[in-house]
């Protein structure tokens, strides 16, 4: 039976086809399924540039898995697109007629202007932070390159260039060597050249990658403990590990999955490149890319705000979280931290606030283990706008609002260093604490400073023995601090 809160979208990709179905909950996207299959169908392209029949095959097999799926979902609904590698295919209507039989849909064979743009809405829509970004997505024949701010965006290309057909090009027999990768980055080089000093001269902010290739970077920095950042040198450190592996046969990396061991390397030296040649000082991991932009087209979704703003607020509806008290607590949290580094950066500011948004979230379960409740909800929840990390994070602060401190978790999370984090959640505390009474007009003036680890509050005249409780709360929670080598001090003027 169709559905019609359902919405399916697939890339139909020169090295995966993907599929994404979600569902829409209280104005926002629920993800109900991901199906990826590796199909490399790029490296079916022939030397006349028709795709050989085992290519179809294993594009054909993949979208039967997908057909299924794709019986409960609306007609209206669902959105197929074909990219790089059917772009280029001079037999592409041989496959598309079968495709499109054994789907029942249509599908759509788009430019690469046109899957630019398609990704960087997705990008929009699911990853946070202000200021003009650069996107970049490394696909099996192509890659996008788009500059924008907010939904908007200002510069877009693709490239003719892709992890399996750069794996073909310059990898041969699956050799990793220092002399193969020069030359992959020298040919990535070359396809950026036409294009670079555009893209410096408009700049950005931050850049994002959207690409399966900075994916498989990331999890290998987790599982070394490094934080999400993905830097040049950071780069060149795993090309050099990856030379050490001697071919692709024996590559093995602790946080690399087996699928992604045949492209690496090639999507590796496109990387390279692009950071060498546009002089990006780091890249962090999209939340989403080609297909959330044609699901949250579909959607509608709000362009007017932050991907996190949006995901919180549909949390505070879903679990109906006291919004009111959540801002008050918020306010508190961050007026705190402003007095003791007006200057802290940005990212640590915002997640103090996403977290003192969501402190209550525990609740809808039950109230003695709600911290608990709380981090398990927001460490296994799809949360469109946060990083692995930032999820981290967010749960540890989250599992630190009260009661004893679990430092372990302060310590696991990567997204910031300990001592920040441990700062964090010293002030989300307090801020709690000062905000017991839930009302507008009872959180007291008071003054933070720090030196070192100590903290000292103060509060007005008398304060104290005119609020008994939160007095007493602040005094024991004082103890807590104390105890883990953090000085608090509590003091009136």
């Amino acid at each position: 039976m169709v559905n019609p809160s359902l919405y399916a979208a697939i890339d139909l990709g020169s090295n995966s086809f993907h599929m994404l179905v979600v569902q829409q909950v209280e104005g926002a996207g629920r993800t109900l399924a991901k199906v990826k299959r590796k199909v490399r169908l790029a490296a079916g392209l022939q030397l006349d540039g028709s795709l050989d029949q085992a290519a179809m095959e294993r594009g054909w097999d993949c979208l039967r898995l997908f057909a299924e799926q794709l019986q409960d979902v609306p007609a209206g609904q669902v959105r197929i697109v074909g990219t790089a590698t059917l772009r280029l295919a001079t037999n592409i209507d041989v496959f598309l007629e079968r495709a499109e039989a054994i789907l029942g849909h249509p599908i759509r064979i788009i430019s690469g202007e046109e899957e630019a743009a398609t990704i960087y809405q997705g990008v929009a829509w699911t990853s946070s932070g202000t200021g003009r970004r650069l996107v970049i997505d490394i696909g099996g024949a192509s890659t996008e390159l788009v500059i924008g701010e907010g939904a908007s965006a200002a510069l877009l290309h693709s490239l003719n260039m892709g992890c399996v057909t750069w794996l073909h090009r310059h990898f041969p027999g699956g050799e990793l060597s220092e002399a193969h990768f020069d030359r992959a980055i020298a040919a990535a080089q070359h396809e950026l050249a036409p294009v670079a000093a555009r893209y410096l001269k408009l700049g950005w902010r931050h850049c994002i990658g959207a690409s399966g290739t900075v994916q498989a970077i990331q999890e290998i920095m987790m599982a070394q403990g490094e934080n999400e950042q993905i830097t040049l040198a950071k780069l060149n450190r795993l090309k050099a590990r990856t030379i050490a592996c001697g071919n692709i046969a024996g590559l093995h990396l602790p946080g690399l999955t087996p699928e992604r061991v045949p492209v690496f390397a090639s999507g590796l030296a496109i990387l390279i490149a692009l950071f060498d040649t546009l002089a990006i000082d780091n890249m962090v991991l999209a939340g989403g890319a080609l297909r959330e932009g044609l699901i949250y087209g579909m959607l509608g979704a709000r362009q007017d705000c932050d991907a996190q703003e949006r995901t919180i607020d549909s949390l505070i509806a879903r679990y109906q979280l006291d919004r009111q008290q959540g801002e008050r607590v918020r306010h508190t949290a961050l007026a705190a931290l402003k007095q003791l580094h007006p200057e802290l950066d940005q990212e640590a500011a915002r997640m103090l606030a996403r977290a003192a948004m969501l402190y209550e979230l525990g609740l809808c379960i039950e109230y003695k283990r709600a911290p608990e409740h709380a981090a398990y909800i927001i460490r296994h929840i799809d949360l469109p706008g946060f990083t692995a990390p930032q999820k981290g994070l967010l749960a540890a602060l989250l599992l630190n609002q009260r009661d004893d401190f679990r430092l372990e978790a302060l310590q696991a999370q990567c997204a910031l260093d300990t001592s920040r984090a441990v700062l964090l959640a010293r002030l989300l505390r307090l801020a709690i604490i000062l905000c017991l009474r839930r009302t507008q007009g009872t959180v007291p003036e008071f003054r933070l400073a720090q030196q070192g680890t100590r903290l000292t509050l103060t509060l007005p005249a008398g304060w104290c023995s005119g609020h008994h409780l939160r007095a007493s709360e602040l005094h024991a929670e004082a103890r807590r601090q104390n105890e883990l080598g953090w000085p608090l001090e509590i003091m009136e003027a």
